[in-house]
């Protein structure tokens, strides 16, 4: 049995050390997410961690910390002093249910879509969807006010 247990050992050790090294590989930086910006958005200004670019009739801003591991994907969406009465409850609830990764939020008297994530393990994909999460937040507002075609479900009827 003792052999067993230490092969078990040995094996489940060599697989974490595996993906923790597949993982520091694979990490998000200030570069690869200038060339996806590159890609994916256009008329794209600013410098490696800070972007501003049109992505879908959006303008998208992009900000980065590496030393604080962090990224901000955001766009404006309407003037707070425009805001209609029962926008911020729907608003909340929508962040609840209905926004998913992209959330409002309201800075210096402006509503946000946004979307923040540790820069480091923030995927290829997550970042693309991140662009497509808040471009479509900001586009429902007013409407469905839903980031993508998915709600979470509350269990509620």
């Amino acid at each position: 049995m003792k052999p067993f247990l230490m092969l078990l050992v040995i094996g489940l050790s060599a697989i974490s050390y595996s993906l923790s090294a597949q993982s520091a590989f694979d990490k998000m930086t200030n570069e690869k997410m200038s060339k996806i910006i590159l890609r994916e958005g256009e008329d794209v200004e600013g410098s490696l961690g800070r972007w501003q670019f049109k992505y879908h009739e959006f303008q998208l801003f992009v900000i980065t910390d590496e030393n604080a591991n962090r990224m901000r994907v955001m766009t404006p969406v309407i003037e707070e002093k425009d805001l209609e009465k029962d926008q911020y409850k729907t608003m909340l609830e929508a962040n609840f249910d209905r926004a998913l990764d992209a959330k409002y939020s309201i800075y210096q008297d402006v509503v946000w879509s946004v979307f923040t994530h540790p820069l480091g393990e923030l995927t290829v994909e997550q970042f693309k969807d991140a662009l497509n999460q808040v471009s479509r937040l900001a586009e429902n507002f007013g409407g469905s006010y839903t980031s993508t075609d998915w709600a979470f479900s509350s269990g509620q009827n």
